[in-house]
């Protein structure tokens, strides 16, 4: 059993395969007396959960993947005295999702024909019907409007009528097309055999190369067209995650099930992934629309409290917006998306003026935060923008890229960056003094310190994944799956063995805690951080020109 004694101790953040095959080989990690008291909480990433997309955040069903793990092994993380956070992705669901299906197989006489948003009902009256089947809204509707990807955010669904609807889907979408054989054309169309030969080999030729059905060159073979495009239109598939429609009482109580799920399962704290993009009205900019936005959450707040769970909302926004603070007034923990750049910043500049002021800030106001270094997504850098100029955070991408790492433009929009994607320790240089400097800052800032296993082992840079995930594959660079070997010797590394010492003191020394005192100075290159709990003190003074530091403990 742990002897954790405060109560914002480190979480390990990790997917369920990434320390081995599956959810049992980290338990099985976790176990060794290299870990005995490291870690309080282990985030586990949603592709724990039955999904198909975007690396687990496209949830068909909020059920246990059982390639990745099981029910008896997230109970084992409650008998090391570990406790659990999990991923509520509130905005929308993989379109395998048994909702979904149901509307594709049912069109409007589905259960669930309000549970997802038609595009044409939401916009009716604010805007004009195109040839295509979807209404273009008017400019002043979507002058102010969000968007995460080129054009309008609509997906095509056929229907059992034949016909195509519009559906709102912010983030991913993919339609796939069957490749027809002879068969399949003799009975769509009655073609002869060798035509339908012929215009398979065409047709399946023509779709590899990425056309639609309707784009297929039909010369020779005009008299067929019609009949084959729906045939190939009626059995097309998709991939992707559709908006939810918050205004469904179906949806509310799919809301209810899972956190009730999430809560059967053990978890204490759960995080609200793209909770700002739910509330949808004409005219907003439907991203963090207010006040509707905060009127979800308190209304999710209230069903959390009746299964005991607290949220995490997660939302990126730049530091001049304020955002982060308008989340701790209302009474939640929010991301230090702050600190990753701040912190590689502070190492690079050797000076700890900003750190100590953020520092401060968050004491001051008393917001409550999950600090980190490195995710399963990039660095970030627009949060940076008020905090840093823009120089400033150009010369931190440019340092970042020039060890390796990739620009993320702020959703395909060119010279608009995001985030940079790297593993922390290149983006330190691979420097094992900066890396541990960094990993003892973060466990003396305020908040609850989130730790992504790569961070942990000094993970470099993965390139060769990179290549191997093709066309958006870059987030791959930092999410390299460790065999049990390569951990083992990683264990022998002093980066790693000083880093769990690290972990260790933040969890179980008394001094630290969301209600400890911290005390916060900066003097040229060297940098002073102190927490005093009920005559309990751990102080960390650290040398930023030499990446050294010392702790001091009573």
């Amino acid at each position: 059993m742990s002897t954790t004694r405060n109560d914002n101790g480190p979480m390990l953040n990790a997917y369920p395969d990434s320390m081995g095959h599956r959810l049992e080989d980290i338990i099985k990690v976790l176990k060794k007396p290299e870990f005995k008291d490291v870690f309080q909480s282990f985030y586990i990433l949603p592709s724990i959960y039955n999904t198909d997309l975007d690396r687990g955040f496209s949830v068909i069903d909020y059920g246990i993947n059982k390639e990745l793990g099981s029910q008896e092994a997230i109970e084992a993380l409650s008998d090391l005295g570990i406790d659990l956070k999990l991923d509520f992705i509130l905005n929308h669901a993989s379109v395998l999702s048994p909702q979904f299906q149901d509307l594709i197989k049912n069109g409007e006489n589905s259960k669930y024909a309000d549970f997802f948003i038609n595009w044409n009902k939401f916009w009716e009256g604010c805007g004009e019907m195109t040839e295509e089947g979807y209404i273009k809204p008017d400019e002043k509707y979507i002058k102010d409007m969000f968007f995460r990807k080129p054009g309008l955010p609509i997906l095509m669904v056929r229907m059992p009528d034949g016909k195509d609807v519009p559906y709102w889907n912010t983030f991913y979408q993919e339609v796939r097309y069957k490749r027809p054989d002879a068969a399949d054309l003799i009975e769509a169309a009655g073609m002869q055999y060798l035509a339908a030969t012929n215009l398979a080999e065409r047709i399946c030729s023509s779709l590899d190369e990425g056309k639609t059905p309707s784009e297929i060159d039909f010369a020779g073979y005009e008299e067929y067209k019609e009949d084959v495009v729906n045939y190939l239109e009626a059995s097309r598939r998709y991939l992707g995650q559709m908006d939810l429609n918050i205004k469904s009482d179906l949806v509310w109580e799919h809301y209810r099930n899972t956190l009730k799920t999430l809560a059967d399962y053990g978890a204490k704290i759960v995080r609200l992934d793209a909770f700002a993009y739910a509330p949808k009205e004409p005219g907003k900019k439907n991203f963090l629309n207010e006040p509707d936005t905060w009127d979800v959450l308190e209304r999710v707040k209230d069903i959390a409290n009746e299964y005991g769970l607290s949220l995490l909302p997660e939302i990126h926004a730049t530091y001049g917006e304020g955002t982060y603070e308008t989340i701790a007034s209302k009474g939640y923990m929010t991301y230090d998306f702050f600190l990753p750049g701040l912190l590689i910043y502070t190492l690079e500049n050797q000076s700890g003026k900003l750190l100590v002021d953020w520092a401060k800030e968050l004491t001051e106001k008393n917001i409550r935060v999950v600090n980190m270094l490195g995710c399963h997504d990039g660095i970030p850098l627009l949060d940076l923008k008020g905090m840093l100029d823009e120089k400033e955070i150009q010369e931190l991408i440019d340092t970042i890229v020039g060890r390796g790492g990739y620009v993320k433009d702020l959703h395909g929009q060119k010279n608009m960056y995001y985030q940079v994607n790297a593993t922390y320790y290149s983006a330190l240089g691979e420097n094992d003094s900066k890396m541990l400097l960094a990993r003892a800052i973060q466990m003396f800032m305020p908040g609850k310190p989130q730790v992504w296993y790569l961070d942990l082992f000094a993970g470099r840079n993965d390139h060769e994944a990179v290549a191997h995930a093709g066309v958006g594959g870059h987030k791959e660079i930092n999410r390299t799956n460790l065999s049990s070997e390569m951990i083992e010797v990683a264990l022998k590394n002093d980066v790693v063995k000083k880093q769990l010492e690290l972990l260790r003191l933040r969890n179980t020394h008394p001094a630290f805690g969301f209600d400890s005192t911290l005390s916060a100075e900066a003097n040229g290159f060297m940098l002073k951080l102190a927490w005093e709990k009920e005559g309990h003190r751990a102080e960390l003074r650290a040398n930023l020109r030499d990446y050294s530091y010392e702790i001091i403990t009573d």
